[in-house]
């Protein structure tokens, strides 16, 4: 006679099937300071990304314990905002470890899979235009549709063998190319190059650079800082200004270009499992960066919602590793013509 085989749920085994503990956690009973002290954000924030990924975490189950959306988002915004699974935050719910990783894995996949909603360069002519005023206002530089720039995030080591992850500081990481607005939202956003690949040639290989070279954007660059080589779409500053122009082109460029500095900065603080205080990233690469990608969507959607009040604290262990590189003035006669019309037309 067979014996049938019983799918065991640890969170059943933890609690016995009496203990209704994944009922007895609601939004509705805790305050938005607690709300925001332990997850990162308020409920009515909470409530839009039920509304959001809700389809996404509903599964077809036999059982009457599934976990339902609502603590799934729980879960996983508290692990993106402190970095780890504390036991204390699990129980709070009623869940256990195991389920709170899970629930972070369905999460991340459901905001990554609505990435390119909330991650885009505009395309309407007048949402182009306010982009570029936006950032003309800042330093008065023109023409200007993203800041452009690389970080590195932790990882734990995939292999032995790998070294294509160790950076120059030889620690592993992903390094992230990242284009921001000038209020810090997020245009592009690529988070799987291996962190020993320089930003030079991240942005070579980049399909933002694809982007860029098909003349998608005609009318305008992005600004990028002396560890890329000028292009005809994207400025960077001159290694020996001479001229006054020169000076206050160079001025202007830094200016707007810490716009992404500071996005960087303000994602590390409000996404701690990012900023290496609590250690690397614990997944394999590809998981890893897709949780960098869901914290990304995570901080457009936020802005979105007005919520860019925000800190920016002393970061972590894990700092972008600096990068030693020679300053090459570009060989493309084109692009160095089009940086010094710009410096004759608006900075003489």
């Amino acid at each position: 006679m067979a014996v049938p085989i019983a799918v065991l749920d640890c969170d059943l085994l933890l609690y016995g099937r009496g203990h209704r503990t994944l009922d007895r956690f609601k939004l509705e009973d805790v305050t938005d300071e607690y709300l925001v002290s332990t997850y990162g954000f308020p409920r009515e924030f909470i409530y839009y990304l039920v509304d959001l990924l809700g389809a996404s975490l509903s599964r077809p189950t036999q059982r009457s314990r599934a976990i339902s959306p609502e603590t799934q988002i729980l879960a996983a915004l508290g692990f993106y905002t402190s970095g780890s699974f504390q036991t204390r935050m699990g129980d709070a719910m009623g869940i256990s470890q195991a389920s709170m990783s899970r629930c972070v894995a369905n999460v991340t996949e459901a905001l990554v899979e609505r990435a390119s909603q909330f991650i885009h360069f505009p395309e309407d002519e007048a949402t182009v235009q306010s982009l570029k005023d936006d950032f003309y206002g800042l330093a008065g530089m023109p023409g200007v549709l993203g800041v452009v720039d690389c970080t590195h995030v932790a990882i734990k080591a995939p292999n032995a063998e790998d070294l294509s992850y160790v950076n120059r500081k030889g620690l592993h990481s992903l390094n992230c190319l990242m284009v921001c607005d000038a209020r810090g939202v997020l245009l592009s956003v690529e988070t799987h190059w291996p962190g020993s690949l320089p930003d030079c040639t991240v942005l070579q290989q980049a399909a933002l650079t694809s982007h860029f070279e098909a003349d998608l954007h005609k009318d305008g660059w992005l600004l990028g800082d002396s560890s890329f080589s000028l292009r005809t779409w994207l400025m960077t500053p001159l290694h020996i200004p001479e001229t006054p122009a020169e000076y206050r082109y160079n001025m202007a460029h830094s200016a707007t270009h810490n716009v992404i500095e500071r996005t960087f900065r303000t994602i590390r603080s409000r996404f701690r499992c990012l900023d290496g205080s609590k250690g690397t990233l614990q997944y394999s690469p590809e998981k890893s960066s897709h949780i960098i990608l869901a914290c990304c969507v995570l901080h457009n959607i936020s802005l979105e919602h007005g919520l860019d009040v925000w800190s920016s604290p002393a970061m972590g262990h894990m700092e972008q590793p600096e990068e030693e590189y020679e300053q090459m003035e570009s060989m493309d006669s084109e692009a160095c013509r089009i940086r010094q019309e710009l410096l004759l037309t608006h900075f003489s």
